[in-house]
């Protein structure tokens, strides 16, 4: 339930804090600004893939929790508490190998429900690991 003096960002920050996903994979909310998140993924043995490799499917559950979060960076909440990702495209550029990751998303489009995003995950020392692009849908 939302309060009259209730913003997107507002609701996001609760959402992420009770959402067990996002929980059992140990992100943490670092900034959210409007039209833009930012979020860490802790390195843990469970995300792990092989060897000491980052899984893809864990950098990928990042970059759309960041463009989700970006979203719903608003002032004002949309009137339906509702929202859904309706595209997610990720692309590698090297294996995330024991590191804390970072993905930054900015909106780079928002529409009346529909909000474009580029997202860009990086490891502790700054390299490039992926890009996404993703477009979420509010209300």
């Amino acid at each position: 339930m939302t309060t009259m003096t209730q913003t997107g960002a507002d609701i996001m920050r609760e959402f992420l804090k009770a959402s067990p996903f996002v929980g059992h994979l140990g992100m943490k909310l670092v900034s959210l600004e409007p039209d833009s998140a930012e979020l860490l993924l802790p390195f843990s043995e469970p995300l792990i893939t092989i060897g000491d490799t980052v899984h893809g499917g864990a950098i990928s559950s990042l970059i759309d929790t960041a463009a989700m979060a970006a979203s719903w960076s608003t002032e004002k909440p949309p009137e339906n508490l509702r929202g859904t990702t309706v595209s997610l495209s990720v692309s590698f550029t090297t294996a995330a190998r024991s590191t804390d990751l970072t993905a930054r998303a900015r909106v780079v489009r928002r529409g009346r429900n529909l909000c474009a995003c580029d997202v860009d995950v990086t490891d502790a020392a700054g390299e490039l690991i992926a890009k996404g692009l993703v477009t979420y849908k509010l209300g």
